[in-house]
């Protein structure tokens, strides 16, 4: 063996010794349990006896199943339907407006990044307070809404919770991708005489068309995967009113008196299907490349 060969062995050795820890987590904690996961979604499986093989069944259960039809099917989709597009909007104006030479712009950039940055727990708690009955929401506007417990007022409760705490990390992208943006495009349409809405739907959206896409999946993936506010805010209820699929996971799975893993695991994998589908058509009109 040649020097040149020893030493690409030498190199190739030891890039993989570093990758070890990472590619053994990988493995494990990653690979292994999607596998397992995916084993579990056709048994029948209490984590009390050995798994039953079961076929298709969770999956037919799952697809007839009231709780799943009627609440956490739907629910997930009015979720994901209303607070993404509202995040990636109101992400983007501010992004725009803090673009702007304008003063205590630092001061206003750091402000709506901080919810990104806080505990999603501390954050529901936060609001859990200012939506009670008694919370200082139905003080200022004088109103008698118990907006938690009420059906109707629940998961817009939520969804405004969302929105407020991620606007902020969608915020700080659009601003990078903004200030990637070369001057020279926005001069050259000055001169030719286009006005501020021109530049924005023809420079600066097209320009911002990758960020976008990084936006819109981001938060499909974290709408559909929506669980932490639902289980410190309302668990769920009131009636189902805010049950989502990921929520519906965690019940069946962990806090159902009856444990059902394999109906649960199934929930899961409808639930990836279900996001790998709307990146992918999402993606088709985002990622859509200009006619030349």
């Amino acid at each position: 063996m040649n020097m040149r060969m020893r030493r690409r062995l030498g190199e190739w050795l030891t890039a993989y010794i570093f990758l070890l820890p990472w590619l053994f987590i990988f493995l494990v904690f990653v690979l292994f349990s999607i596998g397992w996961a995916f084993y579990l979604s056709f048994t029948k499986y209490n984590l009390f006896s050995p798994p039953q093989w079961v076929g298709v069944e969770q999956y037919l259960k799952v697809i007839r199943n009231e709780d799943f039809l009627q609440h956490a099917l739907p629910n997930t989709l009015k979720y994901v339907a209303v607070v993404v597009p509202t995040q990636t909007v109101l992400s983007l104006i501010i992004a725009f407006a803090l673009d702007q030479k304008i003063r205590f712009r630092r001061f206003f950039r750091t402000a709506f990044y901080v919810p990104s940055v806080t505990s999603s727990v501390v954050i529901s708690l936060i609001f859990l307070w200012l939506f009670s009955k008694i919370g200082i929401i139905n003080q200022i506007f004088h109103l008698d809404i118990d907006w938690l417990n009420s059906p109707t007022y629940a998961l817009p409760t939520i969804m405004i919770v969302n929105i407020w705490s991620t606007i902020g990390t969608m915020m700080l992208i659009f601003l990078a991708a903004l200030q990637d943006i070369p001057e020279s495009l926005y001069e050259a349409a000055e001169i030719d005489g286009a006005n501020r809405f021109q530049i924005f739907r023809h420079i600066t959206i097209p320009a911002l068309r990758p960020a976008i896409f990084f936006v819109v999946t981001m938060g499909v993936i974290g709408c559909f995967q929506v669980f932490d506010q639902i289980y410190v805010m309302t668990s769920g209820g009131p009636l189902g009113a805010t049950t989502t699929m990921a929520y519906l996971v965690y019940k069946w799975a962990f806090q159902s008196t009856n444990i059902r893993m394999g109906r649960a695991s199934a929930v899961a994998f409808i639930l990836s299907l279900m996001i790998l589908v709307v990146v992918l058509i999402q993606r088709r009109f985002i990622e859509q490349p200009e006619e030349e």
